[in-house]
């Protein structure tokens, strides 16, 4: 411990200010990233303040001048990880959740909604999920989004590739029930 704190202690105050002002710049963006891959702003929550304590904790690893956003991307990404991990077998139910999946909307011919698209993000894997999160929503590179999940760049091309197309398949209504003019069509 006493190494870690000699290492925290050789910052200067300015560089422990910057950092501090890196890192409140991108707690919108961790917010969102956790709200979209947990899908419950309760835990969101938690997970954005872990992520900030842990990188607070840690200044003293990171390396100015490297990408601060994409580090407790990291963080943040790991955390929910362990916390999924532990969590697998235990089943939540939450009973406006469910009522919102049993509830047809009257206009199904209507532009999609923004609660069909979060309940189609949802039943995407974990990896998927995180994928088109890390590359649609939250902007990153291929590459900085395969840095953060610790895959192959390829790899994160695929899942993106496989998320897109799996939600295209989910929200497209005419994939349902494909209409027949007549026999034999």
């Amino acid at each position: 411990m006493k190494a870690a704190e000699q290492t925290v202690v050789a910052h200067s105050a300015d560089d422990e200010v910057a950092f501090r002002r890196e890192l409140l710049s991108t707690l919108p963006h961790l917010r969102a990233f956790a709200r979209a891959l947990c899908g419950r702003p309760d835990f969101a929550d938690d997970l954005v303040q872990e992520t900030a304590i842990r990188a607070w904790s840690a200044r003293a690893r990171f390396a100015p001048g490297t990408n601060l956003r994409a580090w407790t991307f990291a963080i943040l990404r790991n955390h929910y990880l362990d916390q999924w991990r532990r969590e697998r077998r235990q089943v939540d139910y939450d009973p406006d959740a469910a009522e919102r999946l049993l509830v047809m909307e009257a206009d199904q011919e209507g532009p999609l909604h923004l609660s069909d698209m979060e309940a189609a993000l949802l039943k995407l894997s974990p990896e998927r999920r995180e994928a088109i999160l890390l590359i649609g929503a939250a902007g990153f590179s291929y590459e900085d989004a395969a840095q953060i999940s610790g895959c192959a760049t390829g790899t994160m091309k695929s899942r993106v590739a496989r998320a897109r197309a799996e939600l295209a398949r989910m929200l497209d209504p005419q994939d349902e029930a494909p209409a027949r003019d007549g026999p034999g069509q």
